[in-house]
């Protein structure tokens, strides 16, 4: 359970920095995000999530 504790925390920590390191590039990626279709953003979410449980299987 700490270990998952910690994992959201880095993930915390990672948007935060991006969010604070390159505010424009941020806001002109979520303007694009918008224009996409529903399919498109869940397909680009389930690649995501594909390839964090396939990182998270060969460190464990």
């Amino acid at each position: 359970m700490e270990e998952v504790i910690i994992a959201i925390g880095l993930v915390f920590v990672i948007e935060g920095l991006l969010y604070a390191l390159f505010p424009k590039a941020m806001k002109n990626m979520i303007s694009v995000v918008l224009t996409q279709s529903e399919n498109s953003i869940r397909t680009t979410g389930l690649c995501a999530l594909l390839i964090g449980v396939v990182i998270i299987y060969l460190i464990k």
